[in-house]
């Protein structure tokens, strides 16, 4: 191959040359170009010579560990630190894989998709087909977290990648089948979302630890719960604890008892509801669960307006929202918002209301959580309407079908004007 067939479409033949004699360095677009045209992965370019000493590879299984706990913070700060090394040149897409996971759980999204698109198109790049389905279904974890329609494409996408490996590695297939299930459940395909879920226990049924199957109980009560069979979401949810409860895993018996918790409410059993709830406090209580604590609040102070009491429930609320607000779970702030806006309007604290909506929107938009954004809006435009404000509740509708379907009201006023002339 000359060296313009070389730099065919990219570098120039004197570019390549230089690189050639090691006058210059490429850059990582410019050595994934020469990668494709030799049928080279990018490592057999960038791997060090043997026995040259660097602690990329410890630094990067403590970067992995980072993120495994959660501590997202420590993660992004040691990622950074990795990226900007040139002798982790060759480890760059997992480095960014990683990074991206952190930033997906700081709820930095902008940042998590651009870490995500870069390690996804590395490993396409290498032919790394294992970690290319990895990152395909971290992917689809983000947009179900910003509620995008693309999730359930992306998830079969990852799917379909794990699976045309040889041999299938079957917990990451179970593990892809969660994440699809997840996102059925956000587009509210309950019955796809089950499927899903049981597809992925019986996948997973010889790798799966039970902390793993009692996780998916969980996500499969809820989402029998969404379908609205209640008697199966209730048994799979107890089953859920129970096994929590075996394993002594206090943290996940408490996020297990407000899931069981939901369902009884739905069942119009809330006495049963407060026990669970109450048992989920004291043991987030007992670990230390701040941010399951807020959740199981908000689940309170829904509770508690069911049962009619608005003054308690707005106590929750400010409650779940200053622990939210420490933790910088700009989810749940904005779930506590529209909790308030709902509370205050109930107690004809009208401009209160309106605060609290407009707080909601504003976090639901910045967010990019649009399901969740269009609901509000629905919500305040009822609350508008029960007040007589016509003019506003019409303008919340609009936002809501704009939030669903955007360049619709456009339309239909194109063609309003087109019939009318």
């Amino acid at each position: 191959m000359s060296l313009a067939q070389l730099g065919k479409g990219h570098v120039t033949a004197p570019a390549i040359y230089l690189i050639e004699t090691g006058r210059t360095r490429p850059s990582l677009p410019t050595l994934e170009h020469i990668a494709r045209r030799t049928g080279k992965t990018v490592e057999f370019f960038l791997a060090e010579p043997q026995g040259a000493a660097d602690d990329t590879d410890t630094r990067l299984i403590e970067l992995e560990a980072l993120v495994a706990d959660g501590r997202n913070g420590d993660a992004i700060t040691l990622g950074k630190a990795l990226l900007d090394r040139s002798a982790s040149a060759y480890r760059l897409g997992r480095i960014r894989f990683l990074l991206g996971q952190a930033y997906l759980g700081a709820s930095d999204v902008d940042r998590a998709a651009a870490m995500l698109d870069d390690a996804r198109s590395h490993f396409a790049t290498v032919n790394d087909a294992v970690m290319l389905a990895e990152c395909i279904g971290a992917q689809a974890t983000l947009a179900n977290a910003t509620q995008s329609k693309e999730a359930i494409g992306l998830a079969e996408k990852a799917l379909a990648v794990c699976r045309g490996l040889k041999p299938v590695p079957v917990a990451m297939e179970a593990r892809l089948l969660g994440t699809l299930a997840a996102a059925c459940v956000a587009a509210h395909d309950w019955d796809r979302a089950v499927a899903a879920y049981e597809e992925a226990i019986e996948a997973g049924g010889s790798v799966f630890d039970l902390r793993r199957v009692a996780r998916l109980y969980r996500e499969l009560g809820m989402a029998y719960h969404g379908a609205g069979e209640v008697q199966t979401a209730g048994r799979y949810a107890m089953r859920s604890v129970a096994l929590f409860d075996v394993l002594r895993d206090r943290a996940s018996v408490a996020r297990s008892e407000n899931s069981l918790a939901v369902i009884l409410m739905g069942r119009k059993d809330f006495a049963g509801a407060r026990r669970h709830l109450d048992r989920a406090l004291e043991l987030g209580d007992d670990v230390d669960l701040e941010l399951g604590r807020s959740r199981v609040l908000l689940s309170l102070c829904e509770l508690t307006v069911l049962e009619g009491d608005a003054d308690r429930a707005f106590e929750l609320a400010e409650e779940a929202l200053e622990v939210a607000e420490r933790l910088e779970d700009r989810a749940t702030m904005a779930e506590a918002h529209v909790w308030l806006g709902r509370i205050a309007d109930r107690r004809g604290e009208h401009a209160a209301a309106d605060r609290q909506f407009e707080e909601a929107i504003d976090g639901f938009g910045a967010m990019g959580m649009r399901e969740r954004l269009l609901q509000t809006h629905g919500l305040y435009a009822e609350t508008l309407e029960r007040r007589g404000e016509l003019a506003r509740a019409y303008m919340h509708m609009k936002e809501a079908l704009q939030a669903s379907r955007p360049g619709l009201l456009r339309r239909e006023h194109s063609e309003e004007k087109v019939n009318s002339a």
